[in-house]
């Protein structure tokens, strides 16, 4: 059976409504591995990483980007990810976090927090990018993204996003976006509606199942047609090179700083990954007289 990851697009009566399948075991196992995150934390933040592949998954534009961002009031604080429909990496701010099963469920919710916001900005290419911001309603993260469309992209969608993990791997992870296009009829809405329920337990489904047969599956009837299945992985595009602009762009003051007080230089740490960059004080020195 085809396991790697990726984002099967489709359609489902006559064009009428647009569909993502998304398996995303692999990649949300390499983000629990590269934060050492907890079964709770690596749900989080699994579920996270689907929903920007699912945001930027219509992207168009070479180099375009999405960042999401969910800033709750749970013990998990900042969630944060940022995708081009092929590629993904994200944050969590405190990976560590363990809380008690809810009905023998991880406590997403709990973790991420009930209150707080959710922002989506979309890096188009363009002079400025399109930025939308709404209020978390659960902090499940699946139910967050559906008022997500329908407040800032007027899209009602639905949507279901799924990772079963432990503290020491993740099993399978994905998710699901159905969106009726305008001028959709209810002879076709109504019967994704009566389905949704089974969407919820993707993650369980795709650890037997393929993409495409779970197109097949579920939309039985509504005419599915696959469009195109596009691999993808965890990829963060750190490099020394952007380290030392990083450390260029701070100026010629706080770089001086940085030289006086670290004796040994500095290490600096990529968030997304964990790759550690060291630079020696001549490593410093080197960079300050490129600002000349």
């Amino acid at each position: 059976m085809e396991n790697q990851d990726s984002v099967l697009h489709f359609t489902l009566a006559d064009g009428a409504v647009r569909g993502l399948i998304i398996r995303s075991t692999q990649t949300v196992g390499e983000a629990q591995r590269l934060h050492g995150a907890t079964a709770v934390a690596a749900a989080a933040l699994g579920r996270a990483l689907t929903g920007t592949l699912m945001l930027a998954a219509t992207l168009k534009e070479p180099g375009a980007s999405v960042t999401f961002t969910i800033d709750g009031d749970g013990p998990l604080g900042k969630i944060l990810c940022v995708g081009d429909g092929e590629t993904v990496r994200g944050l969590v701010t405190n990976p560590n976090v363990r809380l008690p099963l809810r009905d023998g469920m991880l406590d997403v919710g709990r973790a991420v927090g009930r209150h707080g916001r959710m922002s989506v900005v979309k890096d188009l290419r363009l002079k400025s990018p399109y930025i939308g911001q709404t209020e978390l309603q659960s902090g499940e993260i699946a139910a967050d993204l559906a008022y997500y469309y329908v407040q800032s992209e007027q899209s009602p969608s639905l949507v279901s996003l799924g990772v079963i993990a432990s503290d020491a791997e993740v099993t399978s992870a994905g998710g699901v976006l159905l969106q009726p296009l305008p001028d959709c009829p209810d002879g076709v809405i109504d019967p994704l509606e009566l389905r949704s329920p089974i969407f919820g337990e993707i993650a369980s489904e795709l650890r037997y199942s393929t993409v495409e047969a779970l197109m097949h599956q579920w939309f039985s009837g509504l005419n599915p047609v696959a469009l195109q299945d596009v691999p993808l992985s965890y990829r963060c595009g750190c490099s020394r090179r952007r380290m030392e602009r990083a450390l260029i762009s701070l100026g010629e003051v706080e770089l001086k700083s940085i030289i006086a007080d670290e004796v040994d230089g500095a290490e600096l740490i990529c968030h997304f990954c964990n790759q550690k960059y060291t630079f020696t004080t001549h490593d410093l020195l080197q960079l300050l007289n490129r600002i000349h």
